[in-house]
């Protein structure tokens, strides 16, 4: 197995680096991280320092991290806010189920006063972030199986009470596959699986059958995780049924499981020796 200090961090900015390591480790120590803590996990991936502060800064600065003191030590948490968007995310990169065409569609609609204008654009924001995909002007679509998932966003940012969701069939005359190729940019997601497939398979046959090195399963598995966590977002689940035979999210989405699950607790064994240390 390798990794390369460049190539992570070309691939995976080290604020989004820092934000899967507090996802997967401070959340097992109180939602908190030391400085000194933080500086080795990232050393670990390559990034020096410098980089790990200047990131720090920017994640503060969206409320990402705060700064907190713990028995005298200098330290980050998450805001109370990054931990609700976590708990949502474990649902949507490990858990997530592809729709099948019977799940059928829900579309959701929106009216905001003009007075509250910026509660319009959080709303196309969060529903853009989401998966939904744009059917006509004001008219969002996803999966059927998105319901509870956008309900509890939307309430959690008070914006459900602007919000009405429908499910059921798409009865229009065009072909299903069609419209989902005009509602979402499946080139881009399928360029993204083909990406994320190419750049990880090699770390698939290097793994084998034997256990990987928990060093080595750190230094993969950090960087495979950001990269991976965007991409369910981007899909929220479309139905294969509608999809191209080839859907390159079938082998990516298959590799991503098979890392997961060979090099997740190796990887938290190493992460663990850094922080006890």
């Amino acid at each position: 197995m390798s990794a390369t200090g460049p190539e992570t961090t070309a691939d995976n900015p080290p604020r989004q680096l820092i934000t899967t390591l507090y996802g997967l480790y401070a959340r097992d120590h109180d939602d908190w991280l030391s400085v000194a803590a933080l500086v080795r996990l990232m050393a670990e991936l390559g990034v020096d320092g410098a980089a790990v502060r200047s990131s720090v800064s920017r994640l503060k600065r969206r409320d990402v991290l705060r700064s907190v003191r713990r028995d005298g030590r200098a330290g980050y948490a998450l805001s109370p806010a990054s931990l609700d968007i976590l708990r949502e995310g474990d649902l949507r990169i490990f858990t997530r189920r592809r729709a099948t065409a019977a799940d059928g569609w829900l579309v959701a609609v929106f009216s905001v006063p003009e007075a509250e204008r910026e509660r319009r654009h959080a709303l196309r924001s969060q529903l853009g972030r989401l998966g939904f995909g744009t059917a006509a002007p004001g008219v969002w679509v996803a999966p059927g199986t998105l319901y509870d998932e956008a309900a509890a966003t939307l309430a959690r940012l008070d914006l459900l009470r602007y919000t009405e969701f429908f499910r059921g069939d798409y009865l229009g005359s065009g072909d299903v596959a069609a419209r989902i190729r005009e509602w979402w940019d499946l080139d881009e997601m399928d360029k993204l699986y083909t990406e994320f497939r190419d750049q990880y398979a090699p770390e698939r046959a290097r793994l084998g059958t034997r256990s990987p090195d928990p060093a080595a399963a750190f230094k993969v598995y950090v960087p495979m995780l950001t990269s991976w966590r965007r991409l369910p977002y981007l899909d929220p689940g479309l139905p294969l049924d509608h999809l191209p035979e080839d859907w390159a999210g079938v082998a990516a989405g298959e590799l991503f499981e098979a890392l997961d699950g060979a090099l997740r607790a190796p990887a938290a064994e190493h992460a663990r020796a850094l922080l006890d240390d």
